[in-house]
């Protein structure tokens, strides 16, 4: 939500997305550091840790940008913060939804709200 101090968002990290020379071993080795998959595709994993936050891995050629991610807690906070943006909502493989803007430096941002059929398959 882009206000004249810059985004706003009332929402909390949810992850962070890492480039990946090697998928497998990298998803061993977070799982060795204790955190469990939540999703593994052939381009694309997301991991958690006990607490909930994630580490998504892209390994090269990934269509996702290295990013922080916002979580926030409804579909209306994740659409007025899209539309303060000027920046498309998409839904995911995954069902999850969001968008990605500018952050911190020019950085990629992941705003993204997580709708209770998330993950159903």
């Amino acid at each position: 939500m882009r206000e004249a101090a810059g985004l706003r968002v009332a929402g909390v990290v949810d992850h962070i997305a890492v480039e990946s020379e090697d998928l497998r071993r990298d998803v061993a080795e977070y799982e060795r550091l204790g955190f469990e998959v939540e999703t593994l595709y052939e381009d694309w994993a997301m991991l958690r840790d006990a607490r909930g936050f994630g580490v998504a891995l892209l390994p090269p050629g990934s269509k996702h940008p290295p990013h922080l991610a916002l979580r926030v807690e409804s579909r209306e906070a994740l659409d007025e913060a899209a539309r303060r943006e000027n920046r498309p909502v998409k839904e995911h493989r995954d069902r999850s939804v969001s968008f990605y803007t500018r952050g911190i430096g020019g950085r990629a941002l992941e705003v993204i709200y997580y709708p209770p059929e998330y993950k159903k398959q």
